[in-house]
């Protein structure tokens, strides 16, 4: 008789890891992240501050944020080396594929790649979350055979995120909708991207190969993506009526309706997208477009009357990201620039405590076969 544990498809339900990063409590309806709610957390506190938490395990104080702001600052300016690669990309090459290509590139400047200390992985953490932003606007504004913009230093690490996707420096309400949605992004225990980065950290390899694996598995369609599509769906969609009629005729096909359900909230709507929802709200009053948030908001009637579905993070995510005037391809991106400082610490945690991956399978195929 087989001693191989029962075979759990996906791995779902089944314990990793143990962590102090993050925990999804779904009958509590919180995300604690290092025992902070985090919705509180996007409420109350920026971007830079929450990942600050994620790190260092406690929330930095006025000293702290501003020397991670400047630390921050000046990983944002990238080195030529990696800028004037940039235009040698194929201009068919897709947004998260430059954007790994990026990340491995990294790894060419760290003078202690092979430290793996708790200290070393922080500095290297930094590095990569000052470099993603200038690596997500600056690979995309090259294809688009636009000028690559250099941050701008009165403005905040998300302000000047945005203003290198758009070229337009934000309003204060622009800056402060956008550093939520990174809050919001930062961390969700152990999805695909971050399972896989943990993986990776644990062979001892070092956390940029982790990182570009992390992207690798975020490019998949089931893991990440899901906002840009809810974007195109809307576009597509125009009107109340017309959404209507396209999630009719998807439901009728039985096609997947991005944006809604999750793995792990089954039964309810996802918090975060409880806040993104206030947030396109407050957003659409101010750039008089109320008719998106309405199309937004029938199609979570729809979809939880006839699919008993919810919204997650990346139904809301999408139209604020368009109203923000982020390239739809960038979404993903954005996404993972933001996630970066969730998966950073948990690179940091497999590797101070490590034991290297290595499941079983269940065998389904033949045996006794001979030549």
């Amino acid at each position: 008789m087989s001693t191989i544990p029962d075979y759990k498809p996906g791995l779902e339900g089944v314990i990793a890891s143990e962590t102090k990063v993050s925990l999804l409590d779904v009958e509590q309806e919180e995300i604690v992240i290092r025992g902070y709610n985090l919705i509180e957390l996007a409420e109350k506190v920026s971007y830079l501050e929450v990942a600050g938490l994620l790190l260092n395990g406690e929330l930095p104080g006025r000293q702290q944020q501003q020397e991670m702001q400047q630390e921050i600052s000046h990983y944002l300016e990238l080195p030529d080396y990696l800028t004037s690669v940039f235009p040698l990309f194929p201009s068919s090459m897709g947004m998260m594929d430059r954007l790994r290509t990026g990340v491995s590139m990294l790894a060419g400047e760290a003078f202690d790649l092979d430290d793996r200390s708790k200290t070393a992985n922080k500095r290297k953490t930094m590095h990569l979350l000052g470099a993603l932003p200038s690596i997500v606007a600056g690979s995309y504004r090259s294809r688009a055979k636009q000028e690559i913009l250099r941050p701008l230093s009165r403005l905040s690490f998300s302000a000047n995120f945005l203003y290198m996707m758009t070229g337009s420096e934000p309003s204060q309400r622009e800056a402060d909708t956008f550093d939520q949605s990174l809050s919001l992004y930062s961390e969700h225990e152990l999805p695909n991207s971050t399972f896989a980065a943990r993986v990776i950290a644990s062979t001892n390899s070092d956390i940029y190969g982790a990182m570009t694996g992390a992207v690798a598995s975020l490019k998949g369609p089931l893991h990440g993506g899901a906002n840009e599509e809810v974007m195109k769906m809307l576009l597509q969609a125009q009107t109340p009526e017309g959404l209507k009629e396209l999630l009719d005729a998807r439901l009728a096909a039985k096609e997947r309706i991005m944006g809604f359900g999750h793995r792990v909230y089954m039964k309810k709507m996802d918090p975060r997208a409880t806040l993104m929802k206030k947030s396109l709200y407050d957003l659409a009053q101010d750039k008089n477009r109320m008719d998106l948030y309405e199309i937004c908001d029938l199609g979570e009637t729809i979809m939880a009357q006839k699919k008993g579905l919810y919204p997650n993070l990346d139904y809301y995510a999408a139209p604020v990201y368009y109203l923000l005037g982020i390239p739809i391809e960038l979404y993903t991106p954005v996404f993972f620039a933001a996630r970066a400082a969730g998966i950073g610490a948990h690179i940091i945690e497999q590797q101070e405590n490590n034991r290297l991956f290595r499941p079983r399978v269940r065998y389904t195929g033949p045996r006794g076969l001979h030549p």
